[in-house]
């Protein structure tokens, strides 16, 4: 089987993207691609403005009808998007299989592999259709009914919603927001079947407006009939990773684990943070998932606005606390829909989460439905380029580790720091050996990660870090080792004379045992 890499470009415009990421400098060179040992020629072309060939922060890309062509896609992993996002608010069984496939033909045609992350709707509450839009005024009565009503002309606004135990689950007082906050209401009253609220803020109410109800704990389960019939559609297709949405409590998390073990799929989950319940109960989650989306655009609503930068620290600080990678998404570039360049508070934003260290930074309607999705991508990238240099380079000492193991590889990481100019090469089945050490943090120091497993190939593209490759393991450990050690030469990413940091199993009077190692490349490596 021939070697594959995850390709994490800085720049994007002035080289073609081959199969593993090639340093700054390196000539030329071909390789092998395809799983069936199909060789393929493919020229490579240096970035040659770059001072150095990976980046740590992963991007995320949401597809939509921007950007779902198959011309579309192939620019997209051009550009050096690491993972492709579907969103299923807007996505059909039908078009699950249809889009995947057309995700691997893009990664199969470029010659570069992305993973695939499956984003589905959860549950959530919304107002009915109207014949026309109402117009609400401060001081008006608007009343969400559960049941068929009939209309009564008495100046008071009536619609339904399809949560039925929304009258049991808020109080009197309570705040509710209707279209993602633009309207803002408070219970006056509710019977088994109504709630009356006063309007607060003017607007118009569309058909089905989004409902959220900030510090009301509601009893909506955690999979609708939809996600599990995407699920299946998805695991069937083949998909890396699950961003299940509105998680409350770790239950949620368990539901969808064990959804997943009955469809045999290996797939990851990510938990996406979008109200109070999920923030209270972040530690539990964390605990449970595999990693955590923060979700700002709920959130934003859910919880008071000048409070999310802070959310947003202690969610990334919670996740490197327990290892476990954080996505930062929605509005990071949200200008760039209509504008070929960001607002410079974006690019802020942006840079905040690089500080931060989050594993990626997710692009949503800028390429779903933007005019600009590949310019966004760039944008990113040059952020990217420009930060990461710049953050301070402490190895993450708030990580929790239980293990001998486990600190031995925090042990690698220091050792590639002191050597300077060194990676940590590691061979892993499950992933998690890759996982540990992208949270580790160590800035400057790539994680070379080693697998035969496809799908552990793909889920490595996450974590902060990581640069993944699919490569059969030979019955020899010391073989094994050459050949990584060897490909790594071969494609620009280390020289003769520098040092890696080899983390490996080794047999010793018929035990296996864990070793770290210290190899220099040299020409016969």
């Amino acid at each position: 089987m021939p070697i594959y890499g995850a390709l994490n470009p800085l720049q994007g415009s002035d080289f073609t993207i081959a199969e593993t990421r090639v340093a700054a400098g390196h000539p030329s060179a071909t390789l092998d691609v395809g799983l069936e040992a199909r060789l393929v020629r493919m020229e490579i072309i240096t970035m040659a403005d770059t001072q150095r060939p990976f980046r740590h922060t992963k991007i995320v890309a949401t597809i939509g009808p921007a950007t779902e062509t198959l011309e579309k896609l192939e620019s997209l992993i051009r550009a050096g998007v690491d993972i492709i996002r579907l969103n299923m608010a807007h996505g059909s069984v039908q078009w699950v299989g249809e889009i995947i496939a057309r995700v691997r033909q893009a990664s199969q045609n470029v010659g570069r592999h992305v993973a695939i992350m499956m984003d589905v709707k959860g549950p959530e509450v919304r107002t009915g259709p109207v014949d026309a839009p109402i117009e609400l005024k401060v001081g008006d009565r608007l009343e969400l009914h559960t049941q068929p009503f009939d209309a009564v002309d008495d100046g008071v606004h009536r619609v339904s919603v399809n949560y039925p135990d929304l009258p049991a689950d808020v109080a009197v007082g309570a705040t509710v927001l209707i279209d993602s906050g633009l309207l803002r209401t408070k219970v006056l009253e509710t019977t088994d079947h109504l709630v009356v609220l006063e309007v607060l803020t003017p607007g118009t109410l569309g058909s089905r407006r989004h409902i959220n109800l900030p510090g009301t704990r509601i009893n909506l389960p955690a999979l609708t009939k939809k996600d599990e019939a995407d699920l299946c559609a998805g695991v069937a297709a083949g998909l890396d990773f699950v961003a299940l949405s509105f998680v409350r409590q770790a239950a949620d998390i368990v539901t969808l684990r064990e959804f997943l073990d009955e469809l045999s799929s290996c797939a990851k989950i990510i938990a996406k943070i979008e109200d109070q319940a999920g923030v209270e109960n972040m530690e539990e989650i964390i605990h449970e998932s595999d990693g955590v989306m923060v979700a700002r655009g709920d959130l934003g609503i859910e919880i008071e606005y000048h409070k999310l930068p802070l959310v947003q620290t202690e969610l990334v600080n919670a996740c490197q606390v327990q290892g476990k990678p954080v996505i930062i998404a929605t509005h990071l570039l949200e200008s760039m829909i209509q504008s070929p360049i960001p607002t410079r508070a974006e690019i802020s934003d942006v840079s905040n989460a690089i500080r931060e260290q989050a594993d990626a930074i997710m692009l949503s309607g800028e390429t779903t439905m933007g005019a600009y999705p590949l310019e966004s991508v760039e944008v990113l990238k040059n952020i990217v380029q420009s930060i990461e240099p710049s953050v301070d380079g402490q190895i993450n000492r708030r990580i929790r580790l239980h293990t001998p193991k486990a600190k031995m590889l925090r042990s690698s990481v220091v050792l590639a720091k002191e050597l300077g100019r060194a990676g940590v090469v590691v061979f892993t089945r499950s992933g998690f050996l890759a996982y540990v050490l992208g949270a580790m943090r160590a800035q400057e120091v790539p994680i070379y990660a080693f697998t035969d497993i496809p799908s552990t190939f793909h889920q490595l593209m996450l974590p902060w870090g990581v640069e993944p490759f699919l490569m059969d393991f030979s019955d020899d450990p010391e073989r094994t080792i050459q050949n990584a050690l060897g490909r790594l030469k071969e494609r620009g990413w280390c020289s003769p004379g520098e040092w890696l940091v080899v983390i490996t199993n080794a047999l010793a009077d018929d035990k296996i045992i864990d070793t770290l190692q210290l190899r220099q490349v040299n020409g016969d490596s």
